[in-house]
């Protein structure tokens, strides 16, 4: 594997990967309340972990450094960020299934406030006053989306934020495992680790085969959480994350256009407003952390 340093910065190559990240988040997301209708999101989690696996396995017969590279000596952190991340997987797709595509967007745009919240405690970096400012910034966003009192907050919405919060402790544990293994090892026991959790949890109710209707659905799924995730990778790979950051806003008009266009829901200027918030304390953490230290090495 090698590191990119210092490359100059690429915006519209960036644009290009972000724009495919965005075609595949959404279209994971419209996929995955269509198999709610026959899957449980346990289900859905080993149906999209066995389809990703089959892909990484290719992958790693075809790499250079092949299979010698699943071997991990930190299996601990392994199998803590996959339950973490699994947690905040099936959230987001109980999430999908059963609120508005643009509010859960909204909560999962609170992924780095979360991260800049928890960073301290658990990698050892320190509070700021911009930091604590941008949190708070983040925060009140999230109470302009929820409108508590003023909207009806179902589990939907606990599980909306919910999935956030599983996102940004996964984003830390990826942080602290990546300085041991490469991507295609932290993909592979990934993959297996929520097939395993996946089936296990399935089985008590009895696992559900899909139909064969649904079958391109799950399929697209699996591939999608996979190429939703390079996309965003190779994105900031291209260009630093602050040009990057902002065009993952571009996520919640397209998935408000779809919630409106194919499910009848609302368009909310209140989910809008306070993403817009979220998003600006995001990108001025970003601008801060950019300017007192080099941005870190990415793999490509």
């Amino acid at each position: 594997m090698r590191f990119a340093t210092e490359a100059p910065a690429r915006p519209i190559v960036a644009s290009l990967w972000m724009l495919g990240a965005v075609v595949s988040f959404s279209a994971m997301a419209v996929a995955g309340r269509i198999t709610y209708a026959e899957l449980s999101t346990f289900e859905l989690m080993f149906f999209r972990s066995a389809i990703g696996l089959i892909i990484v396995c290719m992958l790693l017969a075809r790499s250079a450094r092949g299979w010698g590279q699943i071997k991990s000596q930190h299996a601990g952190l392994h199998v803590k960020r996959n339950i973490i991340h699994f947690a905040g997987q099936n959230l987001w797709f109980y999430a999908v299934a059963v609120i508005d595509f643009a509010q859960v967007v909204a909560f999962e745009f609170t992924n780095p406030i979360w991260v800049a919240l928890l960073a301290p405690f658990m990698l050892g970096e320190r509070w700021t006053k911009v930091r604590v400012f941008c949190v708070l910034v983040g925060f009140i966003g999230i109470l302009v989306v929820a409108r508590p009192g003023q909207t009806e907050l179902g589990l939907g919405h606990l599980a909306a934020a919910g999935c956030a919060l599983g996102f940004a402790l996964n984003t830390i544990f990826t942080k602290q495992i990546m300085r041991y293994d490469t991507v295609l090892c932290v993909l592979f026991w990934m993959t297996l680790l929520q097939m395993t959790m996946g089936l296990g949890l399935s089985i008590p109710g009895g696992l559900t085969w899909p139909s064969a209707s649904l079958w391109p659905w799950v399929g697209l799924v699996g591939v999608c959480g996979l190429t939703a995730h390079y996309a965003l990778t190779s994105a900031l790979a291209a260009a630093p994350a602050t040009i990057v950051a902002p065009m993952e806003f571009l996520r919640l008009p397209v998935m408000a256009s779809i919630g409106m266009l194919a499910y009848g829901e609302p368009f909310e200027v209140a989910v809008f407003a306070g993403a817009a918030l979220i998003v600006l304390a995001n990108l001025v953490n970003l601008v801060v952390a950019s300017r007192k230290k080099p941005l870190p090495s990415v793999p490509v």
